[in-house]
């Protein structure tokens, strides 16, 4: 086993704040302090959570234009014993972010992965909407495609839990529009955006009305939308 402190290489999967700063853990931070080498999807976001921390580490550069080669080299790193982690922009690498990769390849290379659980909006944005929570599927960012989006639509209309994805600023509006018609205008649903900053906002109720009030309000951030099972209401 290789604990956080360990000499052997490892490869720690670090969870950074999605928006409050107070939000990363203390053993996230002691774990970017005491690594190697930080492999960050942009080294510019990354270099500002760093200063926050007054952390002075080597960054380098892995996203989804190099993953695939990228995660070959950081694999090598960490089999000679280097201690690597891996950062997103915000919330937990490989979750809808860069880091599937490189996992695959420590976990074939017989290498340690570490997970430094913390901040991230699908969860967030589902524990705070009021909808089911016992079941649920993450379906990630949704196609951009009106008629593909649909289709993801109808394939998990009936699903039974709660779905949960993340979506644009360009695309929100449509995309309620999409439920609306395809799920129906009493389809519950919650829309959390802009999670844990200054502008948080988090609506929860039939997809009609909660439609409505966003078109009143900023249509700026990053969205977590939140669709309850057919039937589900807060009756």
């Amino acid at each position: 086993m290789c604990p956080d402190s360990a000499s052997s290489g490892c490869l720690f999967l670090v969870a950074t704040p999605i928006g409050n700063l107070g939000d990363l853990s203390p053993r996230a931070s002691e774990t970017i302090s005491n690594c190697d080498l930080i492999a960050c999807e942009d080294t510019r976001v990354s270099s500002k959570l760093l200063h926050h921390l007054k952390i002075r580490k080597n960054l380098v550069s892995y996203r989804e234009e190099n993953e695939k080669t990228k995660c070959i080299e950081l694999a090598k790193q960490i089999e000679e014993g280097q201690k690597i982690a891996l950062l997103s922009d915000a919330g937990y690498p490989c979750i809808s972010d860069p880091g599937f990769r490189l996992v695959r390849e420590c976990h074939k290379k017989g290498l340690r992965v570490i997970p430094i659980p913390g901040p991230n909006a699908a969860l967030s944005a589902l524990a705070v909407s009021g909808l089911p929570t016992h079941q649920f599927i993450y379906l990630g960012f949704l196609p951009k495609k009106s008629a593909q989006l649909k289709k993801v639509l109808e394939k998990w209309k009936e699903y039974d839990g709660s779905i949960v994805v993340y979506e644009s600023k360009y695309k929100i509006d449509k995309t309620l529009l999409s439920v609306e018609e395809i799920l129906g205008q009493d389809r519950y649903i919650c829309l959390a955006r802009e999670l844990t900053k200054s502008h948080e906002s988090i609506l929860s109720g039939p997809v009609n009305e909660v439609a409505q009030k966003q078109l009143l309000m900023s249509g700026k951030g990053e969205f977590t939308l939140v669709i309850a099972p057919s039937g589900y209401s807060f009756a």
